[in-house]
């Protein structure tokens, strides 16, 4: 994986003048990665609930409203050269039209329960397992234990009843996911491209008199008019409300020399942003500045500490203690000095903070991708900073997915 210049972010469809995603490749890439990680395990299969593991093996997508169900499940097992996929009666039909790669008999309806809509007493997990258990048998692999990432309890009571060995696939998967290709990172620039563009916009409407929840809903009409697949959640907070951090958005009004931070979490054929921004309303105090500059040397800290080779714990460590900004401990404080994975998942691997790093430390490799949040309460006790970038592990050291301003305090439509 090499970029000799900046990280592509090549647009919205294929040409035939430029290298660009590659979907087939993207699409081998994931699946290999999967098979090398059940091949690497003491697993027979992997039962897989968990939606971006799904999608990450079967290369399949369905809306988040129906594909958080615990209903869609694959099952990958040593022999096969790919998953058998059960997904809602349509969307399997719609899969073997329109996903060979699964092929045709692998592509199957299925239907558990709706999150127990449907009481386990009417049979479906019973005999969905029933058919999971004959599969393995039927492939050799009867007796040997199957890795599971996610489940509800009546399915994990039912596979156990019928005899199956269940053990912990999660951290096979996360780990699988974890190294990014080429493919995967320009999506993850292209889709971090589209929150660039949507900041400009936010500068440009954030004045007095505009609510936070109007900021939210532009950012959202933005984001799908320019090709996002799921705007997941766009915070959305000022003045008073920044400290402490809602992580959430109001109706407030915003009003003159308020301090205000957004965070905007969507995706770009699955691949996420976590990509906050603060912004000062026509003017900033000395107080909103002074806890600007901290954030950001803050943050400019953690990203002269990325290199590969280098432990997790590097990073953290050049983080203020909870206790430096007002909080009694890192639990109390976890997630406001923080990194986390991005992919198909908004956290995935390596998890970055003083709670767990310090003692707990992964090494960082080329390939990976993760966001760094800091955040620092201003000393008029109501403003604070919040600022974040999304970081690529190259042979070079790191490199930055997120390119609106953000090295000094932007403030919007100044007086």
């Amino acid at each position: 994986m090499t970029f000799p210049g900046p990280i592509p972010a090549p647009g919205h469809m294929g040409v035939d003048y430029e290298t660009r995603v590659d979907f087939d490749r993207l699409r081998s890439y994931r699946l290999e990665r999967a098979r090398k990680a059940l091949a690497g395990s003491e697993c027979g299969a992997f039962l897989l609930f968990d939606f971006y593991n799904i999608r990450y093996t079967t290369q399949t997508w369905i809306g988040g409203a129906l594909g958080d169900k615990m209903t869609r499940y694959a099952l990958l097992t040593r022999d096969s050269a790919g998953p058998t996929l059960w997904d809602f009666g349509s969307a399997a039909r719609h899969h073997k039209l329109f996903a060979p790669w699964l092929g045709e008999s692998n592509s199957r309806a299925g239907m558990l329960g709706m999150r127990g809509a449907i009481a386990p007493s009417a049979g479906l997990m019973e005999s969905a397992v029933r058919e999971i258990k004959g599969m393995l048998s039927a492939a050799g692999l009867a007796g040997q234990p199957v890795g599971v990432d996610i489940v509800e309890p009546p399915f994990l009571f039912e596979m156990q009843r019928q005899g199956l060995n269940v053990v912990d696939a999660q951290q096979l998967m996360l780990d699988a996911r974890m190294i990014k290709s080429a493919d995967e990172i320009m999506l993850l620039n292209q889709a971090a491209a589209m929150v660039d563009g949507v900041y400009q916009d936010i500068v440009e409407v954030l004045k007095p008199g505009i609510r936070e929840n109007e900021i939210v809903a532009l950012a959202n009409k933005r984001l799908y008019e320019m090709g996002s697949d799921q705007v997941e959640a766009v915070n959305a907070v000022s003045g008073e409300r920044c400290n402490p951090h809602p992580h959430n958005f109001t109706d407030r009004l915003i009003r003159p020399g308020d301090q205000a931070f957004f965070d905007i979490i969507h995706s770009y054929n699955g691949y996420r942003t976590c990509y906050y921004r603060t912004l000062g309303v026509g003017s900033s105090t000395a107080s909103q500045r002074d806890a600007y500059t901290k954030a950001r040397e803050w943050m400019d800290a953690a990203i002269a500490a990325v290199r590969p080779g280098a432990g997790t714990d590097e990073i953290a460590s050049v983080w203020p203690a909870a206790t430096e900004f007002g909080f009694e401990n890192e639990m109390a404080a976890f997630g406001l000095q923080f990194g986390h994975g991005l992919g198909l998942g908004l956290h995935e691997r390596p998890i970055i903070s003083r709670l767990n790093s310090l003692k707990d430390p992964v090494e960082l490799q080329v390939g990976m991708v993760f966001a760094l949040e800091t955040y620092c309460p201003a000393s008029d006790g109501f403003s604070a900073a919040r600022i974040e970038e999304e970081v690529v592990v190259t042979a070079d050291g790191p490199r930055i997915l997120t390119l609106f301003p953000a090295q000094d305090l932007v403030v919007a439509n100044p007086y």
